[in-house]
């Protein structure tokens, strides 16, 4: 069954009828993508200036703080400044405006977060194997605790030579954390609390973060693994957005540049199937409560 399940909408909020609102959270609690192949986010003449990895730096992305319009990762100044702020506040804005049309279901229980706008392409990046996304991974946060919620995230190709996004895409969460989870150690007596002490991390981490992030390593690591699913590629067309819970869908993105991206925290408690959720599951596994 693939994994990829299109939504024919093409407005960034609007009337959706219950039976697609029920189709898209059951399709997204079942780890599959939504992709919205005619859903567009049109940039000015002005925003497409920004398009160039010249605006970063050395990072990787432009971070857009939605709660207080702080920038960061960003080379551009003074005026320029507040255009690049008004073009990632227009996306924050409209992706929330799509998932209360879409999703209205998770309205009590999920919080906005960082958006980014990422010019750089994908291919050929120079990094660590930690922080390489062109290896199959599910996400988690290191300095980040999630404390079980969930990190749902929509994400917009806006590149304006018409080139994809690709993504490689693995198989089911459970099936991956069942394969995995004999190899994921148990933290430290101690470690949780020391690496909030010291700054590493901005709580303190659950135990249900730390399995996370060594899921996370532990996927990255495997070459085998990896190999396994090196033909499972999917190419998001310039135009088109898609959505998915990232800490339970198996990903890697292979190629592409110009990407806008909105992330949001959904409560386990919001959900329609709470046993779906990579809490639940690990849980089930460890025989305990891990948050």
């Amino acid at each position: 069954m693939s994994a990829i399940r299109p939504v024919e909408l093409a407005t960034w909020g609007g009337s959706v009828g219950a039976g697609e609102q029920a189709d898209a959270t059951e399709a997204l609690e079942t780890g599959h993508v939504l992709f919205l192949p005619n859903l567009r986010f049109e940039l000015s003449d002005a925003e497409r200036a920004f398009l160039t990895p010249t605006i970063v730096g050395k990072s990787k992305n432009v971070s857009f703080d939605p709660r207080n319009g702080s920038l960061g990762g960003t080379t551009v100044t003074e005026m320029k400044l507040e255009e690049l702020r008004g073009l990632l506040g227009r996306f924050a804005l409209s992706t929330r405006a799509l998932l209360s049309a879409l999703l209205p279901s998770y309205a009590g229980g999920i919080h906005q977060a960082k958006t980014s706008l990422r010019p750089v392409e994908v291919a050929g990046r120079s990094q660590s194997w930690r922080k390489d996304d062109t290896r199959l991974h599910v996400d988690s946060f290191p300095s980040q605790p999630s404390k079980g919620k969930r990190i749902l995230r929509v994400f917009s190709n806006v590149n304006p030579d018409g080139r994809a996004r690709v993504w490689k895409v693995g198989e089911p969460f459970e099936r991956v954390a069942r394969q995995f989870w004999p190899k994921l150690r148990a933290p430290l007596p101690g470690e949780r609390g020391l690496l909030a002490a010291v700054r590493v991390t901005k709580s303190v981490r659950s135990r249900y973060d730390h399995y996370m992030l060594k899921l996370h390593d532990a996927m990255k690591l495997d070459p085998q693994y990896q190999d396994r699913f090196a033909s499972a590629t999917q190419a998001f067309p310039a135009g088109s957005t898609w959505i998915c819970f990232t800490d339970q869908v198996s990903h890697a993105a292979i190629s592409g540049a110009h990407q806008l991206e909105q992330t949001f925290w959904v409560e386990v408690g919001a959900l329609r199937n709470q046993g779906s959720a990579p809490l639940r599951v690990l849980e089930g596994l460890a025989g305990r409560r891990l948050a």
